[in-house]
């Protein structure tokens, strides 16, 4: 070939960037990662290497805003793309328009990923976790309103947590936009501000069905909500961002509405034990008062009785006392019949009656000495029955006396 056939550098890299695209148009490439970068214009420039070869790569921001982890130097990856030649510089590269970690799933890489980012910033320390109300009165559930989650909540609910209220924020649980309506729900409902505790999730499935509660707004939705979120997703041995994120993780949906109801039935119990005790306490008192009440019964008698009660001892001190009045007006009497008659057995009348008189002189002294009167004085006799007047014509001295 001579001088004159020689092509244009710019004609034979863009025959070898047809021959490359036509033959590499859908490629599977491995390699680690190297000298990654994210220029303002979001689009991933980075190396893959092995020992002894390397491959200039960019991933676009079209396809890499669909990754679910965040590539880094020294990750060992697979990517699908296309192979081209890039003019400018007359170079091999390589356009990714997809990529896993090599050995892990791109969804467990980018949870870990995000789980060891999100922690790095406390959102989930347990001096940040709020206590359960005891005692909720109003129960708020972020799920799908199709689901089986929502009726096993419902259930338990109305089994165990009578009277308790129920706000339900039916959201997507999967597919995208699903934790953008989670994150949108668990605001609205603080903002309302209706619900004591919210319970937030959705039944089992596998770890893409689950995603939504591993998408960053979720998990920092469930932080900023002012009302405590207990999160409930999956079965048993699944676990998400948002159940490291809530101030409670259910194993379950169902295992949620238990934790719930539990506080109230608590209370319930607490409430008919306490109205047990007051029943008791109620009727021990009301027992006493009775027993205090018929025993002043028993004490207060009609007045009606209390009258005749006076009435009959009145009758009964009138009896004692007209008989103490006989009794002592007859001692009285036999008193004074013994006087009169001790009288009248000292009475000068008494001597009369039996035939004497009382002589007694002019001037009505009592004659007693013969000797004290003269012949022909008057003296007077008193009889039993009239006086005589008598004159003196011999006076005679008592012969003892004169002796």
């Amino acid at each position: 070939m001579s001088a004159v056939d020689a092509i244009p550098v710019s004609r034979l890299v863009a025959l070898l960037r047809d021959v490359v695209e036509e033959n590499f148009l859908s490629v599977w490439v491995e390699g680690e990662i190297s000298n990654f970068s994210i220029p303002a214009s979001g689009h991933y420039y980075f190396t893959l290497k092995e020992s002894d070869a390397q491959l200039r790569t960019v991933m676009f921001r079209a396809h890499n805003r669909l990754l679910r982890f965040i590539p880094g130097n020294g990750l060992k990856v697979v990517c699908h793309g296309r192979v081209s030649v890039y003019p400018q510089r007359g170079e091999l590269q390589f356009i990714a328009e997809g990529m896993e970690p090599y050995g892990v799933g791109g969804l467990q890489l980018a949870f870990e990923q995000l789980k060891a980012r999100l922690a790095a910033e406390g959102l989930f320390a347990s001096e940040a976790k709020r206590l359960l109300p005891s005692h909720p009165e109003t129960i708020g559930i972020v799920t799908s309103a199709t689901g089986a989650a929502l009726q096993d909540i419902l259930q338990i609910l109305r089994r165990r947590g009578a009277g308790v209220r129920i706000v339900l924020a039916p959201v997507r649980v999967q597919g995208e936009g699903a934790a953008t309506e989670i994150a949108q729900a668990i605001s609205d409902l603080n903002r309302h501000g209706q619900a004591d505790v919210l319970i937030v999730g959705r039944g089992g499935g596998s770890l893409e069905d689950l995603w939504a509660f591993n998408e960053e707004i979720v998990a920092r939705a469930i932080r900023a909500s002012l009302i405590p979120v207990i999160s409930a997703v999956g079965h048993e041995t699944d676990t998400t961002i948002a159940d490291f994120a809530a101030d409670l993780r259910a194993p379950t949906p169902s295992a949620a509405a238990e934790l719930v109801a539990r506080g109230r039935l608590e209370r319930e119990v607490h409430l008919d034990h306490l109205c047990t005790r007051l029943a008791a306490r109620i009727d021990s008192r009301l027992r006493f008062a009775r027993e205090i009440v018929e025993g002043l019964a028993r004490r207060l008698r009609s007045p009606l009785v209390a009258v005749a009660q006076q009435r009959l001892l009145l009758e009964q001190l009138e009896n004692r006392l007209d008989s103490g009045m006989v009794r002592r007006l007859q001692r009285q009497r036999d008193h004074l019949h013994g006087i009169l008659g001790r009288l009248h057995l000292l009475s000068p009348f008494a001597t009369v009656a039996r035939g004497y008189a009382i002589v007694t002189k002019s001037d009505g002294s009592v004659l007693r000495d013969a000797m004290t009167v003269q012949r022909g004085e008057r003296i007077y006799l008193q009889l039993q029955q009239g006086k005589l007047t008598a004159t003196i014509e011999r006076i005679e001295a008592d012969k003892e006396q004169k002796c």
